[in-house]
């Protein structure tokens, strides 16, 4: 009986070895990969002088799809060590395996008890075994998932530094300001919104300097045109005054310094030209700018 549980257990290094995950050998690693990406966004951000959402998003899928691929290998090792001590614990206790339930000439009581437990083992076998193959899968899947996703965000970053002669020329154009001392906002902002609230009535007032945030808003760079109360989708004249305000700051920006403008889940940046593009759900009316027009400036 030694013999045939020395083959099980060779049966089980054999197994690892079909189901294992191949090593990426000499291609550094997708978490490697992201590290430097990330650090060369940053860059980005910085000769950007504000935040690019598109960069932004790209970044997050990246970050999302390498969690999953971390998470996924730490299950699917934890299922090969399970399985392994499995084997092991059966090794060791010596129980009965099917060829001496049919050659048993014992007590039928026994025998009958020696039966169930081959088949709860047979079955727990072979639960584990479909589990670290579809962990395999799974892995495999992630795995493609992350390396398009960081894919994505070296595209990302690749056309924003070809356009980056482009913004250096906007940067020069209006310099850089300090907010005011009264209104904790640059004085750009302060022209853009009276210049916005000339042309646009705001029933449901304006929000622009946030302490302590990292972005624009903290910089006094940034304000938010409601379109409805906070929390809640604007009315159908609402959405439709949003929509022309955007497309307003559009038209105007490059003339007036507008860096960008977030609304109804899509961002539109004046420093690439690239249009509008859908930004990531944020899971709120007001995370997803539905509610309200946000307008960044130089």
């Amino acid at each position: 009986m030694r013999s045939g549980r020395m083959a099980a257990l060779a049966g089980l290094l054999g197994l690892f070895s079909v189901f294992a995950v191949p090593a990426a050998g000499a291609e550094p690693s997708p978490q490697t990969r992201l590290n430097r990406l990330t650090k060369q966004a940053a860059d980005l951000q910085k000769a950007y002088r504000g935040q690019i959402q598109s960069l932004e998003d790209a970044k997050e899928a990246a970050k999302k799809a390498g969690r999953k691929v971390s998470d996924l290998r730490a299950d699917l090792a934890e299922a090969q060590q399970e399985i392994a001590q499995f084997y092991s614990n059966s090794y060791m206790s010596g129980a009965v395996d099917g060829p001496r339930v049919f050659t048993y000439s014992g007590d039928p009581d026994a025998i009958l008890g020696q039966v169930a437990t081959v088949t709860y083992l047979a079955e727990e076998k072979n639960q584990r075994i479909k589990r670290i193959g579809t962990l395999i899968k799974d892995s495999k899947e992630a795995k493609k998932e992350a390396d398009a996703k960081i894919a994505d965000l070296r595209d990302e970053i690749k056309d924003l530094q070809n356009k980056k002669k482009d913004v250096e020329a906007l940067l020069r154009k209006f310099g850089f300001q300090t907010p005011g001392s009264s209104t904790g906002l640059t004085a750009r902002m302060v022209a853009i919104r009276a210049s916005i609230m000339q042309n646009f009535p705001m029933p449901f007032g304006v929000g622009c300097l946030r302490s302590g945030d990292p972005g624009e808003h903290g910089k006094g760079r940034a304000c938010d045109f409601m379109m409805s109360t906070g929390g809640r989708m604007p009315d159908a004249a609402a959405q439709a005054r949003g929509d022309a305000l955007a497309q307003w700051c559009i038209e105007n920006g490059r003339a007036m310094g507008i860096m960008y403008i977030i609304w109804r889940q899509r961002y539109y940046d004046i420093r690439t030209g690239a249009g509008w593009r859908t930004m990531s759900d944020r899971g709120s009316v007001t995370a997803n700018h539905y509610d309200h027009v946000h307008v960044s400036v130089f």
